[in-house]
C-alpha cells in the first residue's frame, strides 16, 4: 500500500503561491492551499495561476475563530469559498460549524457536486470518545471526507483519535492530534486509513507537523 501525503503552503502573494505549489507537487500527492494568508484580492488571481493542478489540491480558506489568517468578514468568506467551488478542487475543506449555520452555503455547495472535506479543530484540548464520534457522525451528514483534530496534552489523547478509526463506517476520515504529544498520530493515522497526511516542505504551519522529506525517511515512501 501506498501511503499518502498532503503539504500545507501558506503564501502571501499569488506568485510564491504558485512556485511552492510546484515544488510541493514534486515530492507529494497533494497539496493544501491556505488561502487565508493571502489577501481577498489576490484569491481570484491565484485560482487562475493554478487551476491545472487543482486536482491535486485542497483548498482551505480558514477564518481567525477556527485558527486561520482570514481577516474579512463571513460573508465575504462565504463570496470567496462560492468561487473557489466553481473551480472543482480535489477537496475544498469547510469547517464542521461554517456549514452548520449556514444552510444557502450547504446547498450552494451541493448544487455544485463539489468534494468537500469537513473539518473540525480543537485548540486546545482532545475531547472524549464519545463526544469525538458524535462529531463524526454529525459531520459525515455534509461529506464522506471528515477530517477531525484535537490537541494533545498526552499519549492517551493520540490514541484516542487514532482509536477513531475503528469505527470510521464510510468516511474518508482523517484523524490525528496536533502538539508534541500528537506527532506520532500523524504518521500512525496513515496505517489505520488515514487517505493522506498533512506535512509541510520545511518549517511547520501547524503544531507537531512533520516535514514531506522527513515522513518519506519514516515510512521509507518512494516517489
Amino acid at each position: 500500500m501506498k501511503y499518502k501525503t498532503c503539504v500545507s503552503i501558506a503564501e502571501q502573494t499569488p506568485a510564491k503561491t504558485k512556485k511552492r505549489l510546484k515544488i510541493a507537487l514534486s515530492k507529494s500527492d497533494y497539496v493544501e492551499v491556505r488561502f487565508d494568508f493571502l489577501r481577498s484580492d489576490q484569491i481570484p488571481e491565484t485560482l487562475e495561476l493554478i487551476k491545472k493542478d487543482l486536482n491535486r489540491i485542497v483548498c482551505t480558506l480558514r477564518p481567525k475563530n477556527e485558527g486561520g489568517k482570514f481577516s474579512g468578514n463571513e460573508k465575504e468568506r462565504i463570496a470567496i469559498i462560492k468561487l473557489i467551488a466553481e473551480y472543482n478542487p480535489f477537496l475544498l475543506d469547510i469547517e464542521f460549524n461554517t456549514l452548520k449555520r449556514n444552510a444557502t452555503l450547504t446547498n450552494y455547495l451541493k448544487s455544485t457536486k463539489t468534494k468537500l472535506l469537513v473539518s473540525w479543530h480543537d485548540f486546545k484540548k482532545t475531547p472524549s470518545s464519545a463526544e469525538l464520534k458524535k462529531k463524526i457522525t454529525l459531520m459525515s451528514k455534509y461529506s464522506s471526507n471528515v477530517k477531525i483534530v484535537s490537541t494533545a496534552k498526552s499519549t492517551d489523547d493520540s490514541t484516542r483519535m487514532l482509536e477513531l478509526y475503528s469505527k470510521k463506517g464510510k468516511n474518508n476520515l482523517i484523524a490525528f492530534a496536533m502538539g508534541d504529544y500528537g506527532r506520532i498520530s500523524r504518521i500512525l493515522c496513515l496505517y489505520l486509513g488515514s487517505p493522506y497526511t498533512y506535512v509541510s516542505l520545511g518549517k511547520a504551519i501547524a503544531p507537531g507537523q512533520f516535514s514531506v522529506d522527513e515522513v518519506k525517511k519514516i515510512i521509507n515512501l518512494k516517489k
